[in-house]
C-alpha cells in the first residue's frame, strides 16, 4: 500500500514537470496573445444586405471633427443597428455597421435604425469608408477641414 502510495506521488510530480513550458515558449505564447490583443478587432460578418443600408453621409461639426450618420435596416426589433468606433489611418477612417441589441423599448420606424458616429482628431481625414463584415457598404469624401 505505501509503495502504491509513493508511486502515484511520484507520477504526479512526473505529470506535473512536464507541464512547465520553457521560458521561451512562454515569452512566445504572451507575445503572440498581446499582438492580438492589440490588433483592432472587427465584425467579421455582415447581417445587413445592400438593399438594407442607405443615406450615409459624412459632416465636419464646429471643432473639425467628422460625423457619419446613415440608416440600417433589421428585420427583428429586438437588435439595432449600430456603429462601432471608427478607426483611423492617415487620411483615412473606417466604421463598422453592426448589429446591436435594441436596449430602448420601441423600435424604429419601418425598423429603419438611423446610426451616427463622431470621428475625433479627425481634422486630416480625406475618405471614409463604411464597412460591413468585410464588404464596403459608402466609401464618403470628407469635406475639407476649415483653418
Amino acid at each position: 500500500m505505501n509503495a502504491r502510495a509513493l508511486l502515484l506521488a511520484g507520477a504526479v510530480a512526473v505529470l506535473c514537470g512536464c507541464n512547465q513550458g520553457t521560458s521561451s515558449g512562454n515569452a512566445a505564447t504572451n507575445a503572440s496573445a498581446s499582438a492580438a490583443a492589440a490588433a483592432p478587432k472587427h465584425p467579421t460578418y455582415c447581417f445587413f444586405k445592400d438593399a438594407d443600408t442607405k443615406g450615409w453621409t459624412a459632416a465636419r461639426g464646429k471643432s473639425g471633427d467628422l460625423t457619419v450618420k446613415g440608416k440600417g435596416h433589421l428585420d427583428d426589433a429586438r437588435y439595432a443597428a449600430q456603429l462601432g468606433q471608427a478607426e483611423v489611418s492617415g487620411t483615412a477612417a473606417s466604421l463598422w455597421l453592426t448589429m446591436g441589441q435594441n436596449t430602448s423599448a420601441y423600435a424604429a420606424q419601418d425598423n429603419w435604425w438611423d446610426v451616427s458616429a463622431s470621428i475625433p482628431n479627425s481634422g486630416a481625414v480625406e475618405t471614409v469608408k463604411v464597412m460591413c463584415g468585410s464588404k464596403t457598404v459608402a466609401e464618403l469624401k470628407a469635406p475639407a477641414a476649415k483653418p
